[in-house]
């Protein structure tokens, strides 16, 4: 079967050089259509892979709990009940649940001026935990980190993001070198690597940003640094748990203790990162259904064209074919022979298709700033798709093709 098969492909590729403009409008259905699958798989790939980076900057087994910000005014009201935000806070969750395995505390210092002996820099500065870097899964390019000595020392020591670094620091080593913020010197122990952020968003929650930042260690924040007194002693909170809960169950009694230790007011805001990245991934999954049933459709106006063209060739090529029965071909001679032309039809679509697919992912991904991957299990299943397309549609016309009689095709006009 498979020694017949390839010459009759080549006869195929020359019927289908014999017509090509034919052959062309037949062949741009299946383009398409793969080109389609193609784009739409490529995109997915790619949204799935940056979603998984984006959220491996917040920690997917991590509970994220932020402080919320209010006028004066309401804030005043709402330290009546609730102190915000605090150390205690955090002792609290890693004493009384067994599920919290780790822990950091972060607060936000407004800037007025930061500045070293080579630039200034319109940058932020927040005070963390040793913790923190780890948790954010944040690693130093240079230097080092912030350890718990540097808190217990309320050390004036500081680790740059990479940008701030820059600013600060063109053309030269940030190590070792001072920098003034607002009133406080620090010196920099640390420069963080560049960190992978194609968006400063993910699920409508703000993410990012630790290359334009300055961090200091936490104890040296509170002492040294002032912010508004109303403020909540922390402006995050991050827990990791076990990997033998489900953090969006872990979250549950987290929400409680919460609850509990800040009465009735909601002062605070809690982000769960893997029920971001579930709801993620449902979303994805709707546009990759949507994407698939428009992807199918085109698919599957290249199939009737391919049935289309065959069948205007049985009509065409009648009397050929009651010669080839004449001669001794057998009905299963004649199937074979038109399927191969319709297989080689979809085949070549397919290739055509991939290559358009490629181009048109990187077209839209350029134009729409969306993030795209190649996917070798996206080449592999369109064009699969694309050849059980071209037998599929191309069985009747080869049928029709085989059972016509001999004598009758040998007379027809």
């Amino acid at each position: 079967m498979i020694t017949k098969f390839f010459p009759l492909i080549i006869d195929a590729l020359a019927e289908m050089a014999a017509h090509k403009l034919r052959t062309l409008l037949t062949l741009l259905g299946m383009i398409f259509g793969v080109g389609a699958v193609i784009a739409m798989l490529n995109i997915g790939e790619g949204a799935e892979r940056q979603a998984l980076k984006m959220i491996d900057s917040m920690g997917l087994r991590n509970l994220i709990i932020e402080s919320k910000v209010f006028a004066n005014e309401e804030l005043n009201e709402i330290r009546q009940e609730s102190l915000g935000l605090t150390l205690a806070d955090v002792e609290a969750a890693a004493t009384t649940l067994p599920y919290v395995i780790d822990h950091s505390a972060e607060r936000r210092i407004k800037t007025q001026s930061v500045y070293s002996n080579y630039g200034k820099a319109d940058v932020s500065l927040v005070g963390v935990t040793a913790n923190h870097f780890s948790l954010s899964n944040m690693h130093a390019q240079q230097g080092r980190t912030l350890n718990d000595e540097d808190n217990r020392n309320v050390a004036q020591v500081a680790v740059l993001g990479s940008s701030v670094a820059k600013q600060l620091f063109p053309e030269q080593d940030a190590l070792n070198q001072y920098v003034k913020v607002n009133h406080l010197w620090v010196k920099v122990v640390g420069v963080l690597s560049e960190p992978y952020m194609a968006k400063d968003e993910f699920q409508g929650v703000k993410i990012g940003g630790d290359s334009t930042r300055i961090f200091v260690p936490l104890s040296t924040s509170l002492k040294k640094l002032n912010s508004n007194p109303l403020a909540s002693e922390l402006d995050m909170i991050k827990l990791k748990v076990s990997d033998q809960i489900d953090p969006m169950v872990a979250a549950k009694g987290v929400s409680q203790l919460f609850k509990l230790r800040h009465g009735e007011a909601e002062d605070y805001q809690m982000i769960i990162p893997a029920a971001l990245l579930a709801q993620q991934k449902q979303t994805q999954q709707i546009f990759n259904i949507v994407m698939a049933c428009v992807a199918g459709i085109s698919l599957l106006v290249g199939g009737i064209g391919i049935m289309n063209i065959m069948l205007a060739n049985v009509l065409e090529r009648t009397k050929e074919i009651g010669l080839l029965r004449a001669v001794g071909a057998t009905q299963q001679d004649i199937k074979l022979q038109f399927i191969a032309e319709s297989f080689t039809i979809s085949v070549l679509g397919g290739l055509l298709g991939i290559v358009f697919g490629l181009v048109l992912s990187e077209i839209i991904g350029f134009y729409s700033g969306w993030a795209v991957s190649w996917s070798m299990v996206a080449i592999f299943l369109s064009l699969t798709i694309c050849m059980a397309v071209g037998v599929g549609f191309g069985v009747f016309p080869a049928i029709k093709a085989s059972q016509l009689n001999p004598i009758e095709a040998l007379h027809s006009d």
